[in-house]
């Protein structure tokens, strides 16, 4: 199979689909691979590295979309990307479709075959795909929301652990999976005072036994996220619904009521927000204040640690990339965990989450792809 590889074009995105090392093994599995020229700079990875390792350099995204039959990404296909996308081809990525109907109906459009990385699943339960860029995101969700708390960076001036005598910053973390887990860790390990809000009885319990006394654990309901949201210096939404918009669970009201000069990060901001006033924002201007509240709301806040997120990336996607390049859409019938990363296939929206959130009519991914129903 030919496999390509774009250089990502989302703003201040550097992570890349493949490095050399994942070449190397589609390489020796007889597959050619073709990648944009400078896909690679923002690791530090050079073309001739990927020379190398068995790719061809070509000199433009739009020759990646026009020859391969399997194109790998990081972040959802933006619009120009879109418009190259024909029929028979497969695309495997971040999609994050839920609150993104523009995107969602030009992936209709486009006949393609649409993989996403956040709804493939695992024994257990687990989203194997995500999870590596999940790790990411809540320990830099904790070093965003430090700096945003300095007073030059537009917060009331509060050192996150505090000094002696000087009592730390408060954390509420909403959500105990794993952003949420990864925030506690930074959070505490730098001296926060931290709770956990979720509604999962045994997450609470599971979390409290990994880190002890240090951390405060809540059960959530609407009146505990108001409380704890309005003493915490900064509120860490980590919410994760797979594959749906995520439930605003952070009001408006709640955001008046929190403390001038506090900070959220909204983490779930892929897949719609966890707060009300959460809107988008870049790495270049990554927040914006609401009623005194500092929000940050990076789409792509693992793209801020290219190097690190992109090696973390290929060590979970690479099995899955080998099994469709060797098999094509078979590789779908053969494991049901990828074929639940099936979001969109000829036309049809086979996620029950996505359709249900834009009004799209669901078909079973396995019935879209032929197979007999069950």
């Amino acid at each position: 199979m030919l496999i390509g590889v774009p250089k990502e074009i989302k703003v201040r995105e550097y992570r890349v689909g493949l490095v050399p090392g994942s070449v190397r093994e589609l390489v020796a599995h007889g597959h050619e691979v073709i990648v944009e020229s400078g896909a690679g700079d923002g690791i530090g990875v050079l073309d001739q590295q990927y020379q190398t390792a068995g790719a061809s350099i070509v000199k433009s995204a739009q020759e990646i979309f026009e020859r391969a039959q399997l194109i790998v990404k990081v972040k959802e296909p933006q619009a120009v990307e879109r418009k190259w996308l024909k029929p028979g081809q497969i695309i495997f990525t971040y999609l994050h479709l839920a609150p993104d109907p523009e995107q969602t109906q030009d992936l209709v459009n486009s006949g393609a075959t649409c993989i996403a990385y956040e709804t493939v699943t695992a024994d257990g339960g687990g989203l194997p795909l995500l999870a590596p860029m999940s790790e990411v995101a809540g320990r830099l969700a904790v070093q965003a929301g430090a700096y945003f708390l300095e007073k030059a960076h537009g917060g009331p001036g509060i050192l996150l652990g505090g000094v002696t005598g000087v009592e730390p910053a408060r954390v509420t973390v909403i959500g105990g999976g794993v952003v949420g887990t990864n925030a506690i860790d930074v959070a505490l390990g730098m001296g926060a005072t931290v709770t956990l809000v979720d509604r999962n009885i045994d997450v609470l319990r599971s979390l409290r036994k990994q880190f002890g006394h240090r951390l405060h654990t809540v059960y959530s309901t609407a009146e505990t996220i108001e409380h704890h949201c309005s003493i915490a210096d900064l509120v860490i939404g980590a919410v994760l619904i797979a594959g749906a918009a995520t439930p605003k669970l952070i009001t408006r009201d709640i955001v008046r009521n929190m403390r001038v000069g506090s900070v959220i990060v909204d983490v779930a901001i892929d897949q719609g927000g966890c707060c009300e006033t959460s809107r988008p924002t870049t790495h270049d201007a990554p927040t914006y204040v609401v009623d005194g509240v500092i929000h940050y709301c990076v789409a792509n806040m693992p793209g801020s640690v290219p190097r690190t997120s992109t090696y973390a990336l290929n060590n979970a996607t690479l099995p899955y990339v080998l099994a469709l390049a060797d098999k094509g859409l078979q590789a779908l019938r053969d494991n049901w965990h990828l074929l639940n990363g099936l979001n969109v296939h000829q036309g049809k929206v086979t996620n029950q989450s996505v359709a249900t959130a834009l009004g799209f009519t669901f078909y079973e991914p396995a019935v879209a792809l032929g197979l007999p129903k069950k």
